[in-house]
């Protein structure tokens, strides 16, 4: 008999939703005004398709929105650096960067001042790790994975302190410091740890998904991070897992051998998103109402929202 559960937590995370109402409360408040935003302000093409159609100009360059127009900067927080290219063009930002991000952002800097080393876990071309080590390019050396770990070469007799991504995998992210510690011996890691509590719940309620269910889909985007972590923990903890960007996506899997599917979302994904899936699935391929599985509760409305112009 077939089976379609949905796992909460999903979906936006505290910081995304601080994010998208940010981009929302300018474009309600500036009507017929263009609105500037480097870059995506969350990873996923449904958020940034109805943000454009809504008004707002997304640029990859701080050059690219006209000399005194308002800038959004996005969830993943930006370098120093171009904080200094937007007040030198008279831009009027607004600050959209993740508490969580910031966090890190502070800790780059608290160490820099100190003349420590800083090792940044994470994916290099990311847009919240270029941020982070635009804190301090001098300072700040870039690891991806345990090889990139074991490979490293910083003075071991002198602390060296280590940031991480927000949105990796808890178990990438304990490997790869568990290596850095042997080599290390003055290591310093953060007092708790850099992975946002969104991302650890989000991998959490994915692997006891998993456990009910033979395949899992993760409805995100291609280029969101916290998305990508969860079909491989999904797959790790044994089921078979999809990242679904699109309701395209779905036309490609042969449903007639698959009875329990599990559903999350990538922390940047829309609840509507969501429920366009479901409803294909119930529609299209027989599957009943969907079933809840709670791992965790969160509350979305974490921070406040930034002051805006």
């Amino acid at each position: 008999m077939k089976r379609l559960v949905v796992v909460k937590p999903h979906g936006f995370c505290s910081g995304v939703v601080r994010a998208v109402e940010t981009a929302r409360m300018v474009l309600s408040r500036h009507p017929g005004e263009r609105i500037y935003c480097l870059h995506e302000i969350v990873h996923n093409e449904h958020v940034v398709d109805e943000l454009s159609r809504a008004g707002m100009v997304f640029v990859k360059r701080v050059e690219e929105a006209p000399e005194g127009s308002i800038l959004l900067f996005s969830a993943h927080g930006v370098a120093p650096e171009v904080r200094r290219a937007a007040e030198a063009r008279g831009l009027r930002v607004i600050d959209a960067t993740c508490p969580f991000v910031a966090k890190v952002h502070a800790s780059v800097r608290r160490f820099a001042s100190q003349g420590i080393p800083i090792i940044c876990i994470g994916h290099r071309n990311h847009d919240e790790v270029v941020g982070v080590s635009g804190e301090a390019p001098d300072a700040v050396r870039i690891v991806e994975d345990g090889s990139d770990a074991e490979r490293i070469s910083l003075p071991t007799d002198r602390p060296v302190a280590v940031v991480t991504q927000t949105t990796l995998g808890a178990e990438q992210v304990d490997g790869i410091v568990s290596i850095l510690r042997d080599r290390f011996p003055s290591l310093r890691v953060p007092a708790g740890t850099d992975v946002c509590y969104a991302t650890r719940n989000r991998q959490r309620a994915v692997r006891e998904l998993a456990r009910h269910c033979g395949c899992v889909l993760v409805l995100g985007s291609a280029n969101s991070s916290n998305s990508q972590r969860l079909v491989e923990t999904a797959r790790t903890a044994g089921a078979e897992a999809h990242l679904v960007r699109s309701l395209e996506d779905l036309a490609a899997i042969d449903w007639r051998a698959r009875e329990s599917v599990g559903i999350t979302s990538g922390a940047s994904t829309p609840e509507h998103f969501l429920a366009d899936v479901k409803a294909y699935l119930q529609e299209r391929e027989g599957f009943p109402e969907a079933e809840e599985l709670v791992v965790a509760v969160e509350d979305p409305h974490l921070f406040r929202l930034p002051e805006c112009v």
